[in-house]
């Protein structure tokens, strides 16, 4: 009997029951992530290498005043086209003045100013506008130039602040706001788990303003590599990291334990990369260009970019997105919050009648 025991617990699993064994066992999601980080490795890497490594001119609109019209002047600008192997969208402007309006209302990267009857050109940039625009046009007008017989004189006239000479500065504060909106998010889901939804809300706006505020303090008055006009910084920061916050509360009720693959995918691997922080709009592969402009960390960067660099014509848009996202987020949370992991056991504590007894 002993002997018949023994064989039967000796027989081999079939193959159901030791796929069974494993997907209850810790191995099961501990393999899943492991091909999930092996794949999001790649896409990282993939995502920004595409958008930043080789930024190529796409569109790049550009005011022209003065003799454009003549024969020298439309072969400097077809010349330019060519070069640059893009679509430069001229812009014709009555003067100057108006031309620098324009300029100001981020409608247009450059000026050329061409005089002389098309024999002199004096190209205006704005590094402010997009250091890597001005870059491209600083370097290749010239050369242009002198093929096409005409004479470049290139000048920045809206140039970036001494402490962010490549302007990347507002780029790495939006990157910050948005990681840590929902880095922050995440932390709350692990170790306040309990909070009711609209305290789980509340708590998001409060890491939100203290960390806005301790983002905006440390590059403008600890560093000095910013002069930022405070308030308005502050608050751009605060309203990216709680609209990067809800976004990751609102797929974590959606998705539960899943939550940060669509949030990384939205905001890191799609949206830091098209947000025109690291390379300008018209340098980005032109989807990228179109749909940053649409999430979180690309309005962020578009908002406060303007707020820095041009005071006094600030864009609704850039906060109708971040608005956007964290009104549908905190909606999507509040509507299915029946299915958010969180919050407190709303029965009361077992053995309480017996406790009350005695």
């Amino acid at each position: 009997m002993a002997h018949m025991s023994h064989g039967a617990h000796a027989q081999p699993l079939t193959r159901g029951q030791r796929w069974s064994t494993f997907r209850q066992s810790p191995f099961w999601p501990a393999t899943v992530l492991v091909l999930i980080l092996a794949a999001a490795a790649g896409l990282f890497a993939g995502s920004y290498t595409y958008s930043m490594a080789d930024p190529t001119p796409h569109s790049i609109p550009t005011a022209v005043v003065g003799s454009y019209e003549e024969a020298r002047g439309q072969a400097f600008l077809g010349g330019l086209e060519k070069a640059l192997n893009a679509s430069v969208k001229v812009r014709p402007y009555g003067g100057e003045a108006e031309a620098r309006e324009a300029m100001q209302d981020q409608e247009v990267f450059a000026i050329f100013e061409l005089r002389d009857d098309g024999r002199t050109a004096v190209l205006d940039l704005s590094s402010a506008s997009g250091a890597s625009v001005a870059q491209v046009l600083a370097d290749t007008a010239p050369a242009v130039g002198k093929k096409t017989g005409v004479e470049v004189t290139v000048r920045d006239i809206n140039p970036l602040q001494e402490g962010d000479p490549r302007g990347l500065a507002i780029f790495y504060i939006s990157l910050a706001a948005v990681i840590i909106g929902f880095v922050g998010a995440i932390q709350l889901s692990v170790h306040a788990r309990s909070l009711t939804p609209f305290e789980r809300i509340l708590f998001t706006i409060a890491y939100a303003l203290l960390g806005g505020f301790a983002i905006a303090a440390t590059v403008d008055w600890l560093l000095g590599a910013l002069d930022l006009p405070f308030v308005e910084s502050w608050l751009i920061l605060a309203l990216t990291m709680f609209a990067s916050g809800m976004v990751f509360t609102m797929f974590n009720t959606l998705f539960g334990r899943w939550a940060m693959l669509p949030t990384w995918g939205l905001m890191v691997l799609l949206g830091n990369p098209s947000s025109g922080g690291a390379v300008s709009w018209p340098l980005l592969p032109s989807p990228l260009g179109a749909i940053g402009q649409w999430l979180p960390p690309g309005a962020s960067v578009n908002a406060q970019h303007t707020a820095v660099y041009f005071q006094g014509h600030q864009h609704a848009f850039p906060f109708l997105v971040l608005g956007g996202w964290a009104l549908l987020s905190c909606a999507v949370f509040w509507i299915w919050r029946h299915r958010h992991p969180g919050g407190r056991d709303k029965k009361p504590p077992e053995h309480a009648p017996e406790a009350a007894a005695s």
